[in-house]
């Protein structure tokens, strides 16, 4: 445990304060987030018999992303991002009031549960790309790889543990309770960021909004080790949206399992996420970037092919935590490739560019799959994400991940006074 906590060790990046009160915040955050998203799906299934629509519920979340997300980047750039962050985490907060509120009255059908939790997506665009780019100024640069790997283990501990909650609090009480209880979950994040103040404080560079996007467009068109990283994000995100935007359905039709039962699911595919996140950096480290994610790729494969015929619920929680291994090794092994490869200046334009490109593939994706099993049945609308990703493996030889020198700026300062 120590040794764990030394610069560069898996667990140094808690030495810091702010990034321990930010990660805590950010966790309570996310478990109300999943509980949200839990019933929001079971609601949907309740609403409609499409798959499209339950789909789309899953999608809510990217969607914005991909339509919104250059333009986040660019007003992380220009303004504060403790700022930015603020507004969308008290925007967010009102929306899911607002959904609880239109819950309890009785006043919510499919296209308004849509729309609103698409508002939620809406401020998780705004937020993704200040808050990404902010975790520099938590920690040194030492410890930066580590510290979006604990993010990425502080979601994905909370679509461990939230979708479990969410599923018994939907079963004993109703959906409108978890709406409530993500509206209330975003206090904490606010009363954090509100009394952090940053140490090397991020000096906004104004320039016009489309001239600012442009400049980021730029740059990462340029960028051959960029292009990369975008084009695998679009790939795996496309096929791996698949597992997640169908799984409510595979409860229900499949399983004829209840809304407990989706939720043990969930809570599998964050185990399974938790696990593999503490040991995905130094895998990368020692067999590179290429190999990870190709693994990860098959290994998402493998638990799209198994979620087809799945027939019990243990046999469902081991395919997705087999699905969340994947998930979790691939996502965190791009989204560092993209930090150490973006200028601290422009940084929140390209993480945006990322979102916009992953997050949009897996809203594409989301839409893609759910449309096919209206059209085929789930089993094909599985098999044929499953295929797409074991398709998408070509990528190996024509935009293979970038060496771990290959376009690397090692720009980033440590924050003055950071005393962990």
């Amino acid at each position: 445990m120590l040794k764990a906590m030394h610069r560069g060790g898996a667990l140094a990046p808690f030495r810091y304060p702010a990034f321990r009160s930010i990660w805590t915040a950010n966790l309570f955050s996310n478990v109300g987030s999943t509980i949200q998203s839990v019933a929001a799906a079971w609601l949907m299934t309740d609403l409609t018999s499409s798959h499209v629509m339950v789909a789309l519920v899953q999608a809510s979340a990217t969607i914005p992303i991909m339509l919104l997300g250059m333009i986040a980047g660019a007003i992380a750039d220009n303004f504060d991002r403790r700022r930015v962050m603020l507004a969308a985490q008290t925007a967010m907060l009102a929306v899911s009031a607002l959904l609880a509120a239109l819950g309890y009255a009785g006043m919510v059908g499919p296209w308004s549960l849509l729309a609103l939790t698409l508002m939620v997506g809406m401020g998780t665009a705004l937020n993704g790309p200040a808050w990404q780019a902010s975790v520099r100024l938590q920690v040194g640069k030492d410890d930066l790889p580590q510290a979006i790997a604990l993010n990425a283990i502080s979601f994905n501990l909370a679509r461990s543990v939230g979708p479990a909650m969410g599923g018994l609090l939907i079963s004993i009480w109703d959906v409108n309770l978890a709406f409530a209880l993500n509206a209330i979950s975003y206090v904490g994040m606010i009363v954090v960021l509100w009394t952090w103040r940053p140490h090397r404080a991020h000096t906004p560079q104004r320039q016009p909004m489309f001239a600012s996007i442009k400049v980021g467009i730029d740059f990462c068109a340029r960028s051959a080790p960029i292009r990369k990283v975008l084009l695998r994000g679009f790939a795996f995100g496309f096929g791996a949206a698949g597992f997640s935007a169908l799984m409510p359905t595979v409860a229900r039709d499949l399983l004829r399992g209840t809304e407990l039962d989706y939720g043990l699911m969930l809570g599998a595919f964050g185990m399974g996420s938790i696990v593999t996140a503490l040991w995905v950096g130094k895998a990368r480290r020692r067999y590179g970037a290429e190999a990870v994610v190709s693994a990860a790729t098959l290994a998402f494969a493998a638990a799209l092919a198994s979620l087809s015929f799945t027939a019990s619920v243990p046999h469902a929680m081991l395919t997705a935590f087999l699905g969340g291994s994947g998930w979790v090794a691939a996502m965190t092994s791009l989204n560092v490739a993209m930090q150490l490869r973006s200028p601290e200046t422009i940084l929140g334009r390209c993480l945006s560019i990322y979102q916009a490109v992953t997050f949009g593939g897996m809203a594409l994706g989301a839409w893609a799959w759910g449309s096919v099993a209206d059209l085929g049945g789930l089993q094909v609308a599985l098999h044929a994400a499953a295929a797409w990703l074991l398709a998408s493996l070509v990528l190996r030889v024509l935009a293979p991940m970038p060496t771990r020198e290959e376009g690397r700026l090692d720009i980033v300062q440590e924050p003055a006074n950071a005393k962990p």
